[in-house]
């Protein structure tokens, strides 16, 4: 395996990493030391910045992306699954009685599993602790504590900025 291929095998390994390089605020150099390729530090450094330019480029070539972020309060565990909101495994989350202790952050529009993947890390970021997260072709919906809902909702509304 090539030095540039080792490389981006272990960028790719470090989603910080990869997300770094992509928004151009990495130290190629400190980079080259932490990750775990053999070779000489400032060759690592160069194929950093090879792969640094390939992924700006690509993110440039990305299409604009048009989202809908709602919230909806008053979730609860254990409806009908048919009416539920949410359904994660066994848990099946809806309005129920409507005194739930849960809301739910529902992002609609041009999604995918990136979309999934921000949100929770904004969440992260704030500590705020989702109950639940699933996504599909056109929705992604975050579950969080009802106290937290206004807060995950502006998280999530900032992070989706710069997807």
């Amino acid at each position: 395996m090539s030095l540039a291929a080792a490389t981006r095998d272990a960028v790719d390994a470090q989603p910080v990493v990869y997300a770094a390089l992509e928004a151009a605020i990495a130290n190629y150099t400190a980079v080259a030391r932490y990750l775990d390729v053999d070779g000489d530090t400032e060759a690592v450094a160069t194929a950093l910045r090879r792969y640094a330019s390939e992924l700006e480029a690509s993110a440039s070539d990305a299409p604009d992306r048009t989202v809908r972020v709602q919230m909806q309060s008053g979730l609860e565990p254990g409806v009908d699954p048919a009416e539920a909101l949410l359904v994660v495994g066994e848990t099946a989350l809806g309005t129920g009685e409507g005194r739930g202790t849960h809301t739910a952050i529902i992002v609609t529009g041009d999604v995918d599993g990136s979309t999934l993947a921000v949100a929770l890390a904004a969440l992260f970021i704030q500590d705020i602790e989702p109950v639940a997260a699933a996504g599909t072709g056109d929705v992604v919906s975050l579950v969080v504590d009802r106290l937290e809902g206004a807060n995950a909702v502006r998280a999530v509304e900032r992070s989706l900025e710069t997807v």
